[in-house]
């Protein structure tokens, strides 16, 4: 294994942390309607869980409403006891074979406890990187210590490995800043 190895993984990683905050920021619901809160919703079908996404058609009708149109006849009742159950608080309510789901306007406390569990995800995503950052530049350690690289070329991995975390960071504070901002104009 060599430094570029070590920045290369490193990198990978760090891309899979980032790119697991982005879905769970997706996942938090601000008032405005967005078919991909119903995305960890799984309805019973035929005996197993399956998310609503495939077994429906997810779409908006407004801004505040989402609508789910069942492909079966029968799943409707199915599909609306599952977002009714879920944690997600959304009262959704029948029309024949259509499903609307109408988002209550959020109180400005419900958005102080938003905000708050963004940054704690966007922390959670710091901590995982930095995780990362130790892992790389003990792998770095190792080649020198195994006398497979130099001094020189262990501190240019160690200053390789922060400055990608530097960044990493910075994208992770973007996207708390941007979410945050996201709940709070609602």
């Amino acid at each position: 294994m060599s430094t570029a190895d070590i920045k290369k993984n490193a990198e990978g990683r760090m891309a899979k942390s980032v790119e697991a905050l982005k879905n769970e920021l997706h996942k938090i619901r601000t008032g405005r309607a967005h078919p991909g809160i119903l995305d960890q919703v799984h309805v019973d079908y035929y005996g197993s869980p399956v998310p609503i996404s495939q077994i429906a058609n997810v779409s908006l009708l407004d801004a505040r409403t989402i609508s789910v149109q069942p492909w079966e006849k029968g799943m409707g009742a199915k599909i609306e006891k599952a977002i009714r159950e879920s944690d997600l608080g959304l009262n959704p309510s029948a029309q024949g074979d259509l499903i609307r789901v109408p988002m209550p306007p959020l109180t400005e406390e419900r958005r102080k406890d938003l905000t708050k569990v963004v940054r704690n995800a966007g922390e959670d995503a710091k901590v995982a990187v930095r995780n990362l950052r130790r892992d790389a530049n003990d792998q770095a350690k190792k080649l020198l210590k195994d006398k497979e690289i130099g001094e020189d070329e262990e501190r240019r991995s160690l200053d390789d490995v922060q400055k990608l975390t530097d960044r990493v960071i910075t994208e992770i504070d973007k996207l708390i800043a941007a979410k945050e901002a996201e709940i709070l104009a609602v």
